[in-house]
């Protein structure tokens, strides 16, 4: 008889076609939901330059040269022009303090200077004269005075006699008029005098100052020539070390060329450079620091010349406490300039990655190293060496600081070992 054969649920074609929207299905999860989108780029391990994010001391500083130039320097100009007639010391020559260094000569200098002193000694020998001039007037008002003091003595005493005899009726009128008119007189005479003397009093008293000031200044006058004169001879005007000195016999030098220059011995500076992005944040006092033979010694900026030159401007550094002995003229040391103190925090090796990012991201290296991908980050201070980061990164992760011009900004760098 005739069985009922019941239709299989489960047949091999209902189960392919179940697994094949299953295999479907998870397809689109993976390619839409679970699969890795991030661009991404292989890159060779070996030639990337690995850092590790630390928590340590970090101060911020730039890397500046300084060259080494005496602390105080005396320059040495020709005050008078003139031919190098003779040369006392060479260059390097440790001189006191109006020691002399070489002479000029300039013979229309002196034919110039001769024609004024004798001038001035012309003039000075006229002013004396009339000095004594003055004097002897004074003794001619003196000697006319007492003359006629002597002749009114004797004049009153005539007079009186003539008088009384005139009272006695023994002379006549004549005499006793001509007696009286002789004693008036010669009172006339004492008072004119007087007037005179007093006059010539005053105006010699007026002409002796402007005399005593004429001949001051003619004397001054040849003070000052006989210095100009004195300045042909070149003479170091302080101790130290001439330097710069670059002279030879028989050169002219006109007034006021530069002729060398006496380096003090009482100390050093160093003298550096600095980008002028940085002038705002300079100041005087401010600190810096190098390394002479292993051993590190302290400065601070005394000096800033503030023009620009070149994209940089100068400033002057003193050691604040003692001064490295083995260093010479014009020798570059290398300074730090420190614009913070030393303190805390999460430092970064400097590398080229910065050219390309600017700091505000980077690679960041997986715990297994087999892969990186590229992290925010927010970096703030930096010195040569260092740069302190703000946000982004951990004490102990790896990171890409190598440059990053060939990575074209991939999110993902998978490494090849």
């Amino acid at each position: 008889m005739d069985r009922i054969i019941e239709k299989k649920r489960w047949t091999p074609g209902r189960i392919a076609a179940i697994a094949g929207i299953v295999m479907l299905v998870i397809l689109v999860l993976w390619v839409f939901v679970f699969r890795d989108n991030r661009s991404r780029l292989y890159v060779e391990y070996n030639q990337l330059s690995i850092a590790a994010v630390e928590k340590s001391r970090f101060q911020e500083f730039i890397p500046v040269d300084g060259i080494v130039f005496p602390r105080n320097t005396v320059y040495i100009d020709a005050v008078q022009g003139g031919i190098v007639e003779e040369i006392y010391v060479e260059d390097g020559a440790i001189l006191k303090r109006g020691d002399p260094i070489l002479k000029l000569s300039n013979a229309n200098m002196e034919l110039s200077y001769m024609d004024q002193e004798t001038r001035m000694y012309d003039a000075i020998n006229n002013l004396a004269n009339t000095r004594i001039s003055l004097e002897q007037l004074k003794y001619v008002r003196q000697k006319e005075i007492t003359q006629l003091n002597y002749d009114i003595d004797r004049l009153k005493t005539d007079f009186s006699r003539k008088e009384q005899f005139y009272k006695d009726k023994l002379i006549s009128d004549k005499e006793f008029e001509d007696a009286r008119r002789d004693y008036q007189y010669s009172l006339k005479q004492l008072e004119i005098a007087l007037n005179l003397k007093r006059l010539d009093s005053i105006s010699g008293v007026s002409q002796g100052r402007q005399i005593s000031l004429s001949m001051e200044r003619m004397n001054n006058n040849l003070a000052l020539l006989k210095k100009n004169m004195d300045n042909m001879t070149i003479k170091s005007p302080v101790d130290g070390k001439l330097s710069s000195f670059l002279v030879e016999i028989g050169q002219t030098k006109v007034s006021g060329e530069h002729l060398g220059q006496i380096d003090m011995m009482d100390g050093i500076k160093l003298r550096a450079n600095i980008d002028e992005r940085y002038i705002s944040r300079v100041f005087t006092g401010q600190e810096a620091s190098c390394d002479i033979g292993n051993k590190t010694y302290e400065l601070e900026i005394s000096k800033i010349y503030t023009n620009v030159t070149g994209g940089t401007f100068q400033v002057d550094l003193l050691f604040t406490d003692e001064e490295p002995v083995k260093v010479k003229r014009g020798q570059t040391i290398q300074l730090k300039v420190k614009f913070s103190g030393a303190s805390d925090a999460l430092i970064l090796r400097r590398g080229g990655f910065f050219q390309e990012t600017g700091g505000n991201w980077i690679y960041v290296l997986d715990p297994s190293e087999e892969y990186a991908v590229k992290r925010s980050i927010r970096i703030g201070r930096q010195n040569a060496s260092h740069y302190e980061v703000l946000e982004g990164l951990e004490a102990g992760e790896k990171v890409i600081v190598s440059s990053y011009d060939n990575f074209n900004a991939k999110e993902k760098l998978i490494f090849r070992k």
